[in-house]
């Protein structure tokens, strides 16, 4: 079997019909799109988001504890973040929240993960990076809002993530496919076989 056959292909059925009909929101809004055979599908449409597993000399990953309401849940979480600043790189947004909510900044970055967090339902694309060499800045903490101002840091071993994940302890899914892509690298070819930061991500484009 060659790598070609596991490979996803873009693919677009005609749209007879697209309309936001249902909501738009601060982040989010859904549209509904008649299909060629003449179903239906409501698709949210969402901006996309990066996400940083930042990983210490102690092979530690740094988290955030924070509550998300729609699930009822305060979840560990790596750093992450919405594209939502128009043509920036996606590089720099990652980088960006990293230093936004774990006040760290890395000098060495790959790409572990590009996923559709949802392809059901939403346009949401995320790509996930692994840094390294990591140190902290020497500005002021970034004052966050909302959730984000309580937002406490934790620092766990990758091996015992793994292990909680496993184990079904764990839900975030950029914390869950982010580390297991990490573990995966680690015990594999290692983390500099992983793509360059400036991977292409054809995925996300063809999204607009």
């Amino acid at each position: 079997m060659t790598s070609d056959v596991l490979r996803d292909s873009p693919e677009q059925w005609p749209v007879s019909s697209s309309a936001v009909s249902l909501a738009t929101g601060r982040v989010i809004s859904v549209r509904e799109d008649t299909l060629g055979p003449g179903f239906v599908r409501d698709v949210v449409v969402h901006p996309g988001a990066v996400g940083v597993i930042a990983l210490d000399d102690e092979e530690r990953v740094l988290l955030v504890r924070q509550y998300r309401h729609p699930v009822g849940h305060r979840l560990y979480e790596p750093p992450a973040g919405l594209l939502d600043v128009s043509g920036e790189d996606y590089l720099v947004g990652a980088q960006r929240e990293l230093y936004e909510e774990g006040h760290v900044r890395a000098s060495s970055w790959r790409v572990l993960v590009d996923a559709f967090t949802s392809p059901g339902m939403t346009t949401e694309a995320l790509r996930i990076y692994l840094a390294r060499d990591l140190s902290e800045p020497e500005q002021e903490r970034y004052a966050g809002e909302h959730e984000e101002a309580d937002m406490p840091i934790v620092w766990a071993p990758l091996s015992l993530l793994v292990e909680q994940i496993l184990a079904g302890e764990l839900h975030n899914p950029t914390l869950v496919m982010g580390c297991l892509a990490a573990w995966a690298a680690r015990n594999g070819a290692g983390y500099n076989a992983l793509r360059d930061p400036s991977a292409p991500w054809p995925a996300r484009d063809r999204l607009g």
